[in-house]
């Protein structure tokens, strides 16, 4: 909301052998390293993108919303990632997504007007440095930033995979 610019990066975590089985997402802002962030969180995020996807076509709850853009799974929390220290504690970087619900006045002919009520995802991020950046999503706007990281974590640790030749009996 401050017109900076967040980047969400998935980066592949492999184990021993160098064979990718989840991702950790990096954030910057402003092209400077921001935190790290969601530790093997991959498939939480593919688990939302379905469920932001099935929101909008309208399936359980979310249908009582006349507007696909007011549709989102339901819970107040989407997502929460945290860097995790080594003994349980937490530096290094936040990344959230929380629903809320908002009124917003519409005004009519002859004075009256009317409330309506809108839901957006409110995206924050928290660097290492205690500096936060927030987004105000749509549904369909969390949508394409959710699929649009598993996409990328996809290829991510494709490419991982073949860069390590785990995936072919060689090694490296």
């Amino acid at each position: 909301m401050d017109g900076a610019v967040l980047t969400v990066t998935p980066v592949a975590c492999v184990d021993r052998t160098g064979r990718p089985y989840e991702v950790t997402l990096e954030l910057s802002r402003d092209g400077l390293p921001y935190g790290t962030v969601g530790e093997r969180c991959g498939w939480q995020l593919a688990r939302l993108a379905g469920g932001v996807e099935e929101a909008r076509r309208g399936r359980g709850e979310a249908g009582r919303w006349p507007d696909p853009d007011d549709r989102f799974p339901e819970g107040r929390e989407l997502f929460s990632f945290r860097y995790r220290a080594g003994r349980g504690g937490t530096t290094g970087g936040e990344l959230g997504c929380w629903l809320r619900t908002i009124p917003v006045w519409e005004p009519r002919q002859g004075g009256r007007g009317s409330w309506r009520l809108t839901r957006r995802a409110f995206v924050e991020a928290w660097g290492t440095g205690g500096q936060g950046a927030r987004a105000v999503l749509t549904s369909a706007e969390l949508s394409g930033f959710v699929r649009g990281l598993v996409d990328e974590a996809e290829i991510v640790c494709s490419e991982e995979l073949s860069r390590s030749g785990t995936g072919t009996g060689e090694t490296r």
